[in-house]
């Protein structure tokens, strides 16, 4: 079981693994399950965020028992192209071609995200299951690779809008393809998310490990002729909340490969948490140049798209206060005294100046260190190391940030848009969890109605989900949410405000009666 004080919290090895037992949560998807070890993450302090984060990251590194699903191996192959579908990590696979080209050899990889560049962090499963069945009717041309984490019999079967085909039937296709080796399935088990319903953290991180772990092996085929300490990062946690729940903002300002990191981490805070895209920002020392996407500078589409460090000092600096927090993102390979320059002018703006970076020499931890609040230093040795390890840290402080600000129920995610089938099922599944159920004509709405209705509404999950466990108006959820952010004391102070009144109540009739 697991044991939460107010100070610290603990968990046994039943919770780690209760999620593998078939009778838990059976009609969901691994995925889009919850975790038993997060359950009260939304009551939980910040040391304990941290702690609750780190065990279900934990989990992506156990052995598999006998009772989870096995990833059928494969070897003796060369890799020689890929088009990654996964928008948060398509960018990462240009990494790859600045390699290729330091060996003197032609880039080969290439990445395709729905909707473009602009939609990075948004995944269209009908996009990707579009793009797996043009594939599989060439596969002359194209060996595709489906990276999850379910057991492939419980893809979808629901119709995708446009399509006479299911995600389930192309991955039951890809299946017979990959006895022959013209596809692959690549599906381990890394059990349920921290946060019920968002695929960013271990996910990402899992995604993340294949593509690096498979195409460096590649390469190396080809071409062969610490800890995070856990006070800093609750420090960290705290000051981001505190930001947020004052409605000011966090900025991320990184260098090379940490930098897209930190555009990534920011990205998903709105599709996960609701959250405004001024709220979380991540920056890149030098842009779209460093980013190199295919569409070039999107910065014509809004300010949302400025992402240069140069658009940060323009914009967004001289609006700073000390109730916004800044963290800067680097390794001691970037231009370091930039990153001191950089430091010093926001400094000179703000207070909140906090640092994440890997292997400095010692004058120039030094320097940061008299300027910044919180210096968080990841001794690590590989690179790929300090990308995952720093995900590992944004993931963290950014997810309980928002857990404390109250954008989590349980360890459910529901302040979000309900802008796709997947979103409406998995708030639903919320609902049922608590025993309620919409009335039955909601179903016959149109999906496009209900995100067309549903989508301009802030709040729309928590105001419903006050309004069905306590029985107040629409204005009164409104209120106590106001007054108290996190949803589940939101619930229990509305009761206890009932209960109060129907006390008193019954006091005031007693008197009349006597």
């Amino acid at each position: 079981l697991c044991k939460m004080a107010k100070s610290d919290w603990t968990c046994s090895l039943s919770a780690i693994c209760e999620w593998e037992s078939p009778d838990y949560e059976p009609s969901l998807p691994v995925s889009e399950k919850s975790n038993p070890l997060t359950r009260d993450i939304d009551r939980a302090s910040a040391n304990s965020i941290v702690k609750m984060l780190q065990a279900c990251d934990t989990q992506m590194f156990q052995e598999e028992t006998e009772s989870t699903y096995h990833v059928r191996a494969f070897h003796k192959h060369l890799l020689t192209k890929m088009d990654s579908k996964s928008s948060r990590n398509n960018y990462l696979n240009s990494g790859f071609n600045r390699a290729l080209r330091q060996l003197n050899q032609s880039p080969v990889y290439s990445y395709i995200i729905a909707g473009g560049d602009r939609c990075v962090g948004v995944e269209i499963a009908p996009f990707v299951a579009g793009q797996l069945d043009f594939c599989l009717q060439h596969p002359e041309v194209y060996t595709p690779v489906l990276v999850g984490f379910n057991p492939a019999h419980q893809a979808r079967d629901e119709p995708l809008p446009g399509c006479t085909f299911t995600f389930l039937s192309v991955v039951q296709r890809m299946q017979e393809l990959a006895k022959s080796h013209q596809a692959f399935l690549i599906n381990p088990a890394v059990g349920p998310e921290a946060i019920s319903g968002s695929s960013r953290m271990k996910g990402g991180s899992a995604t993340k490990i294949l593509l690096q772990v498979v195409l460096s092996a590649a390469h190396a085929a080809a071409f062969s002729h610490t800890p995070v300490a856990c006070n800093l990062s609750n420090l960290l946690l705290y000051s981001m909340c505190f930001s947020l729940r004052c409605g000011r903002r966090v900025c991320y300002l990184g260098w090379g490969s940490l930098a897209l990191l930190g555009l990534i981490d920011a990205s998903e805070c709105n599709p996960t948490f609701g959250a405004d895209f001024e709220d979380v920002r991540g920056f890149v020392s030098g842009g779209y140049r460093e980013l190199n996407n295919k569409e070039g500078p999107l910065t014509a589409l809004g300010p949302e798209f400025c992402i240069a460090h140069e658009d940060f000092l323009h914009q967004v600096l001289p609006r700073l206060t000390d109730k916004d927090t800044v963290l800067l993102i680097y390794t001691h390979s970037d231009d370091v005294g930039k990153v001191v320059d950089l430091a010093r002018r926001v400094r000179e703006k703000m207070a909140n100046l906090h640092a994440v970076y890997h292997q400095t020499d010692e004058d120039t931890s030094a320097a940061l260190k008299s300027i910044a609040s919180l210096s968080l230093s990841l001794s690590l040795s590989l690179s790929q190391q300090w990308e995952l390890s720093t995900k590992l840290v944004l993931n963290a402080v950014s997810t309980g940030a928002h857990v404390l600000k109250g954008k989590i129920y349980q360890n459910h995610m529901i302040d979000v848009q309900v802008t796709n089938s997947k979103l409406r099922q998995n708030e639903n599944h919320i609902f049922t969890l608590l025993y309620l159920s919409f009335p039955h004509w909601i179903y016959s709405f149109k999906m496009d109605a209900v995100c067309m209705r549903s989508s301009p509404c802030p709040q729309v999950v928590p105001l419903a989900l006050v309004c069905l466990l306590t029985g107040c108006s629409l204005r009164e959820a409104e209120s106590h949410l106001e007054r108290q952010p996190v949803v589940r004391e939101a619930v229990e102070s509305c009761l206890q405000l009932d209960l109060t009144c129907e006390c008193t109540e019954r006091s005031l009739v007693s008197l009349n009666v006597r």
